[in-house]
């Protein structure tokens, strides 16, 4: 019987689709993810619950490619250590590894300020920047006995091509170097923001393992039905990606933990789009006794 060149095409586009989409909500994931170090609260790795049913993901937050110094500037893609040294040192990550088989330990670069301003992301040059970004960043995560890195870049003096470069070759180097086994990146719904990572998702989204969107930059008192929408969306802008939902534990914007994030990440998790879920941050819930983390890894872990 001859198939018509209609049914033939939509045939195609119908198998391709499903390998597309099959790989952008690849399944329920148990991943967990927190931040911490950021806000100098004196947390260690060992005050945060880690349930053993989960693979677990601290991110050390943050080395900036700035000085150390109180007037902090640009390095050029050298980067520094600014996350709570006295409290997350080398032997406390393999400390924290050696008690839990399921932990994982990276570090997010760039973050929100440094010093009294702005992080930006301002290399010289696309080749000058990746080499002095690997170098300095390999020799941290291997002091540090490190697994991956997230890039959290929230301001730029360079255009998306400029970042999407250097920060692609930057994984894809280390990546090809053994030094990492994983990456991800932390965009939010900023036009400026979103023009730079989705140039980065472009070129390089084959090398980017997880997208940590910030979903509690959306306005605080988000509903649950806004927040899927904003799922959905970011889903499609990263099409392919794993996009893990998330909370701010201090509850100052998005959908908050006792507000319904915890039933949207449900429903998420009833349509096989639950990849894991992610916090800002260890040194917030610190204060409140880590119940969301507990919370969020005991829904992760049975969704495996």
């Amino acid at each position: 019987m001859a198939v018509s060149t209609f049914s033939l095409t939509t045939f195609l586009i119908s198998i391709h689709a499903a390998i597309f989409f099959g790989r952008a909500a690849a399944g329920n994931s148990n991943l967990f993810r927190e931040y911490i170090g950021a806000e100098f609260n004196n947390v260690k790795f060992s005050d945060v619950p880690i349930n053993s049913n989960v693979e677990f993901h601290f991110i050390l937050s943050f080395a900036i490619d700035y000085t150390s110094s109180s007037s902090a500037s640009p390095t050029n893609g050298k980067f520094n250590i600014f996350w709570d040294t006295d409290n997350l040192t080398p032997d406390d990550v393999s400390a924290i590894k050696r008690q839990h088989s399921n932990v994982k330990v990276a570090l997010s670069l760039g973050g929100d300020s440094v010093g009294d301003g702005f992080a930006y992301f301002n290399p010289s040059s696309i080749d000058s920047w990746v080499s002095n970004a690997v170098s300095s960043l390999t020799n941290i995560i291997q002091e540090y006995n490190l697994d991956g890195i997230d890039i959290d870049y929230e301001h730029f003096q360079a255009d998306p091509k400029t970042f999407a470069e250097c920060v692609g070759r930057l994984i894809s180097t280390l990546k090809n170097n053994g030094v990492i086994s994983f990456a991800s990146i932390a965009p939010f719904d900023d036009d400026q923001v979103q023009s730079h990572y989705m140039a980065l998702w472009k070129g390089y989204g084959h090398l980017i393992d997880y997208v940590n969107f910030q979903f509690y930059a959306y306005d605080k008192g988000t509903s649950v039905s806004e927040f899927l929408d904003y799922f959905a969306t970011q889903s499609s802008n990263y099409a392919g990606g794993k996009v893990l939902p998330s909370f701010i534990s201090d509850g100052s914007g998005g959908l908050g933990p006792e507000n319904g994030f915890f039933t949207a990440c449900s429903k998420l998790k009833s349509d096989g789009n639950l990849h894991g879920i992610f916090v800002w941050s260890a040194d917030d819930s610190k204060g409140l006794g880590f119940k969301y983390e507990k919370q969020s890894q005991s829904l992760v872990a049975i969704s495996h």
